[in-house]
């Protein structure tokens, strides 16, 4: 894989940016590059905007998937930047659809563990008198606000 730039900066976050940084900086510099918002710029700026819209473009697909970004990140030197975002006892939301347990509050049970490309927590969930673990992994999950 040969790597022309570092991902981190053109979007302009850290190496240990969480997925809504890295979203959030990806929105507002699409749209401040996006070809429609420079269709009136003198022509010169409009090749600056249209090589900036695709570096901020290959950046957000390499940073957005997490299987993609730790590809990434080990060549580049980051791959010890990783913390657990939630700790035992955070409460948290599940935010996949993929799971029965989509939009249930749930309190995680155990310290996360690390594999190569991302977190797993196991989360216990109450729901109508029963408590349930299931297991999420990092991007599956939302910090509840107290």
């Amino acid at each position: 894989m040969q790597i022309k730039q570092d991902y981190y900066q053109v979007l302009g976050v850290a190496p240990s940016a969480r997925m809504e940084e890295i979203n959030e900086a990806y929105r507002q510099l699409a749209f401040q590059y996006h070809p429609d918002r420079n269709m009136m710029s003198p022509p010169n700026d409009q090749k600056i905007a249209d090589q900036k819209i695709l570096e901020i473009n290959e950046a957000y697909a390499a940073l957005s998937d997490p299987v993609k970004r730790r590809a990434y990140d080990i060549p580049m030197g980051y791959n010890n930047t990783a913390l657990p975002r939630f700790k035992r006892g955070s409460k948290v939301r599940v935010n996949t659809r993929a799971s029965p347990f989509h939009d249930h509050i749930g309190v995680v049970d155990q310290e996360p563990l690390r594999t190569n490309l991302r977190f797993w927590y196991m989360v216990k969930i109450g729901s109508n008198g029963v408590a349930s673990i299931a297991r999420f992994a990092e991007e599956q999950l939302n910090e509840v606000g107290e």
